[in-house]
């Protein structure tokens, strides 16, 4: 009689659906898995190590390099903290802009998430649309902080600065004739705000176009109905955030549950699933994705109506303005020294927590009174999900593997910090 024994395989490092990072060993009956190992360690970039070795202001942009895929959601965790710890609040400006650009990172989040896991599973056609509409929000992104992705824009006491006036447009080029050009740049026009308040007006019939591909594509369903199923129980046992919990039918949202800047004076509501399965959760973020527009629109028509400031004026805490710091001797002084040293943060801990597009994002941050951070923690919601990788892929077959990474929208950059 032959022997019939399990045999380990080695699933990536290189698999497309992990960005190149994970190696999960798994253990197989023949195509059934038996046992699956995520090993973690081969993008390690000690970022809460490096963030210890600095003042607290020089660490944000490390923030973004996290999950750097909603790279303000991760900001705006870590600005939260130190503006808890320094007991300041900023304008109500500054949190509506704060709240537009976290829906717009949700977006930009899903959209890649819907794209690569439809690719993963072997839907092409998803991501060239999905992609579409991520180059809209990824030049409001540059517009308000000169680059597309790690923006640095969020700052303790507000935001960078305040919304611009005009919208880059595009130019004629031999890809592009003067009639393309003029199309392209009809929802430029006005400010920045127009053109949100554009691309939320047609967002949602995008939405509809990504439905009628995949929501009732019978290829779709077999491939994620009934795969990767996590109970309620089980989903809170695990640590699980997001969408991940959501789908298995708990209403948990940060946004509604503990909230933070101006979300308790704005209007929407939390998509769940029932059966906690990979298709359910597709279903939660396609919902997701219309509630956050239904957030921008609320936040256009606000900031539209209320000008005013979007940063605090301490100078002990937020640099004076390059004119100021040209013309005055004090401000000159400000901005040296809050470039070199920081600023001090008075002794304490705390824990902030926002609703990442991933789930929860929460930082730690412990001050001993210097101008360096004691200790920080991150808490990804991905690292929480990976764990929970040998459960939910027991019993099933190896195609699934990659059904289940997309589901559970893994980024590296934070699940290996």
């Amino acid at each position: 009689m032959p022997e019939i024994r399990n045999y380990t395989l080695n699933f990536g490092p290189q698999h497309p659906s992990a960005h190149g990072v994970l190696r999960l060993v798994l253990e197989l009956d023949g195509e059934v898995i038996v046992r699956a190992d995520p090993h973690i360690g081969l993008l390690h970039r000690a970022t809460e190590k490096l963030a210890e070795s600095k003042p607290f202001n020089q660490s944000i942009g490390y923030m973004d390099r996290l999950d750097y895929v909603s790279m303000m959601c991760n900001e705006h965790a870590y600005v939260m903290a130190i503006e808890k710890l320094l007991g300041i609040s900023p304008p109500i400006r500054a949190q509506y802009i704060r709240v537009l650009f976290d829906e717009i990172t949700r977006i930009l989040n899903h959209l890649m998430w819907l794209g690569t896991h439809a690719l993963d599973i072997g839907a092409m056609s998803v991501f060239l649309y999905a992609f579409r509409e991520r180059e809209d929000l990824m030049d409001c992104y540059e517009a308000v902080s000169g680059t597309r992705m790690h923006a640095t824009y969020y700052r303790p006491g507000g935001v960078y600065r305040d919304l611009p006036d005009a919208m880059p447009k595009y130019k004629p080029s031999k890809w592009r004739n003067d009639k393309k050009v003029q199309e392209l740049n009809q929802s430029r026009q006005g400010s920045l705000l127009d053109f949100i308040a554009d691309f939320a007006q047609r967002f949602d019939t995008c939405v509809d176009e990504y439905e009628t591909l995949l929501t009732d594509n019978r290829i779709w369903k077999q491939r994620t109905v009934d795969i990767g199923v996590i109970s309620p129980e089980r989903a809170l046992q695990l640590g699980c955030t997001g969408a991940m919990l959501r789908g298995s039918g708990i209403a948990w949202d940060l946004r509604k549950k503990q909230s933070y800047e101006v979300y308790d004076q704005l209007d929407f509501d939390i998509p769940i699933g029932k059966n906690g399965d990979c298709y359910d959760r597709y279903l939660v973020r396609m919902a997701e994705m219309r509630q956050s527009n239904r957030l921008i629109k609320q936040c256009v028509a606000w900031l539209s109506n209320n000008p005013g400031e979007v940063l605090l004026d301490d100078h002990k805490i937020v640099p004076p303005s390059r004119e100021q710091m040209k013309d005055d001797m004090e401000s000159l002084i400000h901005h040296f020294k809050l470039f070199t040293e920081g600023y001090s943060v008075p002794q304490g801990q705390v824990y902030t927590a926002v609703e990442a597009p991933k789930g929860e994002f929460g930082i730690y941050l412990v001050s001993d009174g210097s101008n360096k951070p004691y200790r920080l923690k991150i808490r990804a919601p991905g690292f929480a999900h990976l764990s929970a990788m040998d459960e939910m892929t027991k019993g099933h077959m190896i195609a699934d593997v990659a059904a289940i990474i997309g589901t559970m929208d893994i980024v590296f950059g934070e699940v290996d910090r």
